[in-house]
């Protein structure tokens, strides 16, 4: 057995996993009463009376039709709140839709293709829709832009839906450069207002965009070779907006999506100034012995019938014999090419993605 840089925590098996009563008290509560990850913009309000109803009624698998619904009430009241007070309150109402979608990011945990009938998917597409009313209504509005993907090749889609936020005063005689920010396995479009206002306030817009296997995103999960198609016709957009500086193009990938900051890197270097790749796989992540564990970490719920729908296998199993030769980024030799700037940012406690690919 590998001598993990994790240590005696790789066999441990995390406290919340027990259920969702143990994931409220032990690991969702603190962050939800002050508005951190993954209740940005969430209010303990809205949160506390689901969660109490949910340990109530018993109700543990997440994959589940049923767990969603228990969000839905609270999510589309905030919505009707919203819509009663925009034309009065645009404040008010900008908190209302944020609070809104803020639920139904927490409803469709932990994937939007974890249940089989494509109601969790249904769900953030209705979730989508209301991020994106409040958004219109922000000093600097943020947008859905739909291109289309010119690389496309095999089962890849025709349609790259991406969300857009330009800085005021933006111009072809006043270029701004460009975050390119690779979501993460369930965190998607409608999850990063907090990131965007960062960048904006340093003057930079904001193209985010879904990786592979993943809600919207159009590129073949079942072949590697997929992002790179994915990327080159989004930078070639990016290239083409008179708007934006493409000497300076910055990817940020986030967890999962940090897997892509780093290929991005070495296949488009010449396009980038630099690339983030935030709590980054490159190789280990995917091998057999690490995977073993990852169900017993701190992922809310099971990790693997995520994964499982993220890489299309047809189960764990294939899973677990096949990922690592097709996806890593050792096996491939694609880290060994040329590269631009690379950040890799992560902490030696991290159970999903080790340090080692660090």
């Amino acid at each position: 057995m590998t001598n993990w840089i994790l240590g005696e925590k790789f066999n441990e098996t995390y406290p919340h996993l027990s259920g969702v009563k143990a994931l409220w008290e032990t690991k969702w509560k603190f962050p939800c009463s002050i508005g951190v990850y993954p209740f940005h913009h969430g209010k303990f309000e809205d949160f506390e009376p689901i969660f109490n109803k949910l340990i109530e009624d018993n109700i543990n698998d997440a994959y589940t039709e049923t767990y969603t619904e228990y969000f839905l009430p609270t999510a589309r009241r905030l919505v009707d709140e919203a819509m009663s007070v925009q034309g009065s309150d645009k404040k008010k109402a900008i908190e209302l839709y944020e609070r809104a979608a803020c639920v139904f990011r927490i409803s469709r945990f932990p994937s939007v293709d974890g249940d089989e009938t494509g109601f969790k998917r249904g769900i953030f597409h209705e979730q989508c829709q209301v991020y994106l009313r409040g958004a219109s209504l922000w000093d600097a509005p943020l947008k859905e832009v739909v291109i289309p993907h010119t690389s496309a090749a095999g089962a890849d889609g025709k349609e790259i839906p991406m969300f857009v936020r330009v800085p005021n005063g933006a111009s072809s005689s006043n270029k701004c450069p460009v975050v390119l920010l690779f979501t993460g396995l369930d965190g998607h479009r409608p999850d990063n207002t907090g990131r965007s206002d960062e960048f904006l306030s340093r003057g930079w817009a904001s193209v985010i965009v879904e990786i592979p296997g993943t809600a919207d995103c159009p590129a073949d999960r079942r072949d590697p070779t997929s992002p790179d198609r994915l990327w080159t016709s989004v930078l070639d957009w990016i290239k083409s907006q008179s708007t934006f500086d493409a000497s300076r193009i910055l990817v940020w990938g986030l967890s999962a999506g940090g897997y892509y900051a780093i290929r991005v890197a070495h296949t488009h270097h010449d396009q980038l100034i630099g690339a983030i790749g935030q709590g980054a796989g490159t190789h280990h992540f995917l091998g057999r012995e690490w995977l073993s564990r990852v169900d017993y970490h701190e992922y809310p719920f099971t990790l693997s019938h995520a994964y499982v729908k993220k890489y299309g296998y047809k189960d764990w199993e294939e899973l677990l014999e096949k990922a690592q030769d097709e996806y890593s980024l050792v096996k491939s030799g694609l880290i060994n090419g040329p590269s631009c700037r690379l950040l890799l940012v992560n902490g030696t406690h991290d159970g999903l993605m080790p340090i080692e690919d660090s």
